[in-house]
């Protein structure tokens, strides 16, 4: 059984410090960045530049979430870079397939986001062509929202396709995780776990790391802690 895996969000970090806070959390799966153009959500936050200097940085796998128009033209730059892990919106374009074969393409592990309010009926025909599923439990765009337990039907209907077989995909949660949601997410079939303040707002954010993981696998029906 694999482990749970906790992707630290840096939108909750110290933007001067972005090496050392990638430091900071040593030991984690990968690194969430979440990369924001003021017209698909309504902030902004950081792009290319700034991943290629983490990559530079820190041995973290990076997880890239797009939350942009167009990711036709800006995903794949993401994936030549050296994201380990690329997301894009599926509100966000007409043809997801071709988004994601592109990615692919580029070097990069394609993910599939959707908001807590769309539904995941309409995207299980094309999951095979994605190695994640990213479930949004806040409404994309910013930091610090409240957890929408609502979306974790999402994440039930998923693990069932996974666990018989139909599908080969991870499935990640984005929004309000923390000490108090996350058992509850790793009980719907969670395998990833985005967590920022929860994280960076904690006194050892590595420590902090260690027992978010240890809460998930305690609650998971999946996954155990690694010996």
């Amino acid at each position: 059984m694999a482990s749970p895996m906790i992707a630290p969000s840096i939108l909750s970090a110290d933007f001067a410090r972005l090496a050392d806070e990638a430091a900071a959390v040593a030991g984690s799966d990968w690194l969430h960045v979440d990369v924001m153009d003021a017209h698909f959500v309504p902030n902004l936050t950081l792009g290319l530049p700034v991943v290629e200097s983490l990559l530079k940085a820190t041995d973290i796998p990076l997880d890239c979430h797009l939350m942009i128009d167009n990711p036709e033209r800006w995903a794949p730059p993401y994936a030549e870079a050296g994201a380990y892990n690329v997301t894009f919106h599926a509100e966000a374009t007409d043809d997801p397939r071709s988004v994601a074969r592109d990615i692919r393409a580029a070097g990069a592990k394609a993910g599939l986001s959707i908001k807590p309010g769309t539904p995941i009926d309409p995207y299980l025909e094309i999951l095979k062509d994605f190695d994640t599923l990213l479930i949004m439990s806040v409404e994309p765009g910013f930091g610090g929202q409240s957890f929408m337990p609502q979306v974790l039907d999402k994440a039930r209907t998923i693990r069932k396709l996974v666990d018989s077989g139909e599908l080969t995909l991870l499935v990640e949660i984005d929004g309000g995780i923390n000490a108090s949601t996350i058992e509850q997410a790793a009980e719907a079939g969670i395998d990833c776990f985005v967590a920022g303040s929860a994280v960076y707002g904690a006194s050892d954010p590595g420590e902090a790391v260690r027992k978010l993981r240890a809460q998930a696998a305690l609650a998971s029906h999946h996954l155990t802690l690694s010996v």
